[in-house]
């Protein structure tokens, strides 16, 4: 399969071309979101942060710029060009977002993949304007020329094998959602409402194995955090596990980061993980680098927080890592293994911000979280515990794995196929061989 490729403007390609209103309507407690640039992360829209506007403002925005499923979004201020394409009927405004209104699916699909492309993007760089901050004109959109082929089942077959990638990995993302809620499921259930100690309390099943619910104790006993299952412990935080801190090495210096091979993890590379699993991390620091830091190179198996800006990210390194100053990083070598303090760190996160001080921005220190009060199970307990989770995380970093290595795939052959480079046949043969 084979045709010519033509370059037409987003106009002419797609049905409009518009950027949403740019007004402030008044925010609301109940109403729709109006999402801006900032809400697009990750080529995907992030509603956690943005605000509700009222039905009368969101029909008002709606008359001129109404987003549909398999319309395109483009950010246009800050970070300028990062597409999503709109895959659900969204229920939300925009506010200065470009929005390629798509003629259809397979229209919305080729043109979210050909803005994704490195030839798109650079493109994108030279229609920006701006010095202090970037952005993009609605009349460069409205210009913008976009690649297509003569022979519209070529872009069929292009954007279905772009799209099988795609879809591969929200599948597994979805996995990891059911697998992450299996594991905090069976945390709660028996370290935070105590059931099966409860239900040998009240003389009931614990619907647990025979050789799982004889590890439970059949009563409580009176703590400084309630009532805890009799025999189990108290201890603080920094007792029941190895708490410590990082530092950055002077970006000054290129002996600490030129041909650095050691990950060095910031919060910003927590902040995008769809699981708390770090396989990999933006910035590397070398062996000189690793020896300026105090707690040195944390071992495979840590419990990472981000301490500040903000609190809360989580994630369990998979790699040997190097923290910044960002992060507390808890090595789980004492009584609590590690799937047991990221679920717990999870659901005392409440109790770990009210600690936290800082004037600018919120930070939790190390002298402050140590002290944090934790259950320790029984040893038994713990270990059945693990016997549960362990399966489901590492099923959950499997397809973490796949997901990352069809990711590359697809960025290895989005730009050979928007630009006809790489013919279909061969692409079909590679997808094949990478997905069997």
């Amino acid at each position: 399969m084979g045709s010519e490729w033509k370059a037409i403007s987003a106009a002419e390609f797609c049905a409009s071309v518009r950027d949403g209103t740019h007004d402030s309507p008044k925010q609301v407690a109940e109403g729709h979101y109006l999402i801006t640039s900032r809400h697009i992360t990750g080529n995907s829209v992030e509603l956690e942060n943005a605000y509700k506007i009222s039905v009368e403002d969101f029909k008002a925005i709606n008359k001129r710029s109404k987003v549909d499923r398999w319309d395109v979004l483009i950010t246009m201020i800050g970070t300028v060009g990062e597409p999503c394409l709109v895959k659900n009927e969204p229920g939300f405004a925009i506010k200065n977002i470009g929005l390629f209104k798509s003629k259809g699916e397979l229209e919305g699909k080729w043109l979210y993949y050909y803005l994704l492309s490195p030839a798109a993007q650079h493109l994108i760089r030279t229609y920006s304007r701006g010095s202090t901050q970037q952005y993009i004109p609605l009349g460069a959109l409205r210009e913008f020329p976009v690649m297509v082929p003569s022979d519209r089942r070529e872009m069929e077959a292009i954007a279905q094998i772009l799209g099988s990638l795609d879809d591969k990995i929200e599948l597994n993302r979805k996995m990891n959602e059911t697998l992450e809620a299996m594991a905090q499921a069976i945390f709660k259930s028996w370290f935070v409402d105590f059931d099966p100690v409860r239900a040998k309390a009240e003389g009931r099943n614990p619907g647990l194995p025979k050789e799982i619910a004889e590890l439970f104790p059949d009563s409580f006993e009176d703590s400084e955090l309630g009532q805890i299952p009799k025999g189990w412990e108290i201890k603080t935080i920094g007792e029941a596990v190895q708490c410590v801190g990082g530092s950055t090495p002077s970006t000054k210096n290129p002996e600490f980061w030129n041909g650095g091979t050691n990950p060095f993890v910031t919060p910003k590379d927590m902040s995008s993980l769809s699981s708390p699993v770090l396989l990999e991390t933006t910035r590397h620091i070398s062996d000189a680098g690793v020896e300026k830091i105090s707690s040195g190179r944390l071992p495979t198996g840590t419990v990472l927080l981000s301490s500040r800006a903000p609190i809360g990210y989580l994630a369990i390194t998979e790699v040997p890592v190097s923290i910044n100053q960002g992060i507390i990083a808890m090595i789980c070598d004492k009584e609590l293994p590690n799937y047991y303090v990221l679920y717990w760190t999870e659901a005392n996160m409440d109790t770990i911000k009210s600690n936290a001080g800082g004037t600018t921005f919120a930070e939790i220190s190390k002298s402050n979280f140590r002290p944090i009060q934790v259950i320790v199970p029984h040893k038994y307990v713990l270990e059945a515990y693990v016997q549960q989770v362990e399966p489901l995380y590492q099923q959950l970093v499997l397809n973490l794995q796949e997901s990352n290595s069809i990711a590359s795939l697809r960025d290895i052959l989005l730009p050979q196929l928007i630009s006809g480079e790489l013919r279909v046949p061969n692409a079909e043969e590679i997808f094949k061989n990478a997905t069997i």
